[in-house]
């Protein structure tokens, strides 16, 4: 895929993402362990890192930039999904979203890698 596009539906993820984070900030605050401490905090938190970082990548000059930063974001959302599995019911859909949520960041990891290296 043509790097202004992988840059664009990236940013079309991140910033979708971070819009519901901010709109609907319920439906992600039992994603956040709680050793974190305030969930609402946290959500809103990310739901503004994704979307500054979405803007980041809409922008041509500053698209390097939104790579390295949805990289990092990426890698940082790893202990959500991994605490993911000490909440979710022990039932065979929860489970296999929980477990193709997991393995999905290397894939999107990977995409912002792509788009910070400008290749």
């Amino acid at each position: 895929m043509e790097l202004t596009r992988t840059a664009t539906v990236l940013a079309a993820a991140l910033g979708g993402s971070g819009v519901l984070h901010l709109v609907r900030p319920r439906t992600y605050e039992w994603l956040v362990p709680p050793e974190l401490g305030d969930a609402r905090a946290w959500v809103h938190a990310s739901g503004v890192a994704e979307t500054a970082t979405a803007g980041l990548m809409a922008v041509p000059a500053t698209r390097r930039a939104g790579g390295w930063a949805a990289a990092a974001l990426l890698a940082a959302f790893v202990p959500a999904h991994l605490h993911t599995f000490r909440v979710v019911p022990r039932r065979a859909l929860p489970m296999t979203v929980a477990a193709v949520r997991l393995p999905l960041q290397v894939p999107l990891i990977r995409i912002a890698l792509r788009v910070a290296r400008g290749r």
